[in-house]
């Protein structure tokens, strides 16, 4: 009997008291403070009740406050015109079960049932889902963590016992003021006929929760839906992140700057060896070189094909500008808004080097390999996969190292969106380039060189012998 206790002892801490622990001390998995400045939430649970929610939705709407409500389904079920107000009027409607029911005695499926009948019944009201949930008591069982991916489940930062009557309106003002403040998540209750809430109590808590919305005003802080605090915080959170990686970028560590001195020492060296040219010798953007394109046939964006042996310009960006990009950027935006600016002043300085150089007039398509491929559209590139083989799987791990090695934040960017840092093949027609990068109509001097060379081909090829084609 002894060793059954014990055993229950230890299934029931892992299922219900542990995590209910874990969630309160550490916020793990639950969203319960935010880290805004001028914005808090008010939460309100246990609701809709027909008596004291209208006049909660009437004092909101005089102090132009949104708030967040955690509604038990079954009195939705009997109020819906009041889960259509709470939609109407801008406020953010989560999920408290249909029953006001713990959690810690519910298995995992009754609690799936009780959030699904909820958002039911929600959905048709507004026409709408929601995956925002508090359970009853704030008290989590193990298996909550696993509904992660279908609710965000909410607790709070600061609660205040206004399930009671006794509390009084004045003692309930003061507890509030005093934790009334940015990123703050208020619980409250619009509703006293749960177990061990005071059915007038929601009367208390109206009169206290009027006078710290007009605190609130006059200290400029704005009450608003759970979700946009959410939105806010990510957003915070991801500057400081950024101004962190820029921050350690410009702190780089001896190691790394000895690996881009060599890689840009090897990049100098790959240019001598392959003989690469640039459009701007001064201020080098690309690097570039004609060779036979040894790729699948790809239809470019004016409808021509893209065969095996046709000659490409295969481009190659300057690690070195790159890296001093990066250096300078305050943030991953700032430094793609540069690139996107780099290339606009490229792409018109290597269509004129086409027209400068002759030797050049058969190329059919600039060509390149890139893993930052989000946007060249906007040029007139086509993007497409790389065809799998050595190649590409080759090009995927040198491109990495290149972004963690050159690029600041290349380590941060691939740990945080690997799917998106896939090797791509850009590709744009030689014609479309000149046509739309050029303005003087050099591109079409160049169609006709190229129409009268291939005119020439085929008269000599004609008149030869087949035995000497």
């Amino acid at each position: 009997m002894e060793t059954l206790l014990i055993w229950l002892f230890y299934i029931s801490s892992l299922y219900a008291f542990i995590p209910g622990l874990i969630t309160r001390l550490f916020g793990y998995r639950v969203f319960k403070h935010g880290s805004s400045k001028d914005e808090f939430a008010l939460t309100f649970d246990d609701g809709p009740d027909h008596y004291y929610t209208p006049q909660l939705l009437d004092l909101l709407k005089r102090y132009d406050a949104k708030a967040t409500f955690f509604v038990v389904g079954s009195n939705a079920e009997r109020n819906p015109e009041l889960i259509r107000r709470m939609h109407e009027d801008g406020h953010l409607i989560g999920i408290h079960n249909y029953v006001h029911k713990t959690n810690w005695l519910m298995g995992p499926g009754a609690v799936k049932k009780q959030i699904q009948k909820t958002n039911k019944i929600i959905h048709e009201v507004t026409g709408k889902d929601t995956h925002f949930y508090r359970p009853p008591w704030g008290i989590v069982n193990l298996f909550d963590f696993a509904n992660r991916s279908d609710v965000q489940i909410v607790l709070w930062s600061a609660m205040f016992s206004d399930w009671r009557k006794r509390i009084g309106a004045e003692r309930l003002a003061k507890r509030m003021m005093k934790k009334l403040g940015g990123g703050e998540v208020f619980l409250l209750h619009d509703c006293g006929a749960t177990l061990g809430a005071d059915n007038e109590a929601p009367r208390e808590m109206l009169i206290a929760l009027e006078r710290v919305l007009e605190e609130a005003q006059k200290r400029g802080l704005r009450s608003v839906r759970i979700d946009h605090l959410m939105e806010t915080d990510s957003k915070l959170k991801h500057s400081k992140a950024e101004a962190k990686a820029a921050d350690s970028a410009r702190s780089l560590s001896w190691w790394k700057r000895s690996v881009v001195a060599l890689w840009l020492l090897w990049e100098k060296l790959f240019h001598l060896m392959f003989q690469l040219h640039t459009a701007n010798e001064q201020d080098p953007i690309f690097y570039f070189r004609s060779r036979p394109y040894h790729g699948q046939s790809v239809e470019l964006t004016d409808g021509t094909m893209l065969q095996p042996g046709d000659e490409v310009l295969e481009l190659h960006f300057d690690n070195r500008k790159l890296f001093q990009m990066g250096m300078k950027s305050k943030s991953t935006v700032h430094l793609a808004i540069q690139m996107i600016r780099q290339v606009e002043k490229a792409l018109p300085e290597i269509a004129q080097y086409l027209v400068d150089h002759p030797e050049l007039h058969n190329v059919k398509a600039l060509y390149g390999v890139t893993m930052i491929n989000r946007g060249p559209e906007k040029f007139g590139f086509t993007v497409t996969d790389l065809p799998k083989g050595f190649f590409a799987s080759s090009s995927r791990i040198y491109l990495k190292f290149l972004m963690r090695v050159i690029h600041p934040d290349g380590g941060t960017r691939l740990k945080q969106a690997p799917e998106l840092l896939v090797p791509k093949l850009i590709l744009m027609p030689i014609d479309q380039l000149l046509k739309n990068y050029l303005n003087d109509g050099s591109h079409h001097r160049i169609k006709r060189d190229r129409l009268v060379e291939e005119e020439e081909e085929t008269v000599i090829s004609s008149t030869l012998p087949a035995g000497n084609r």
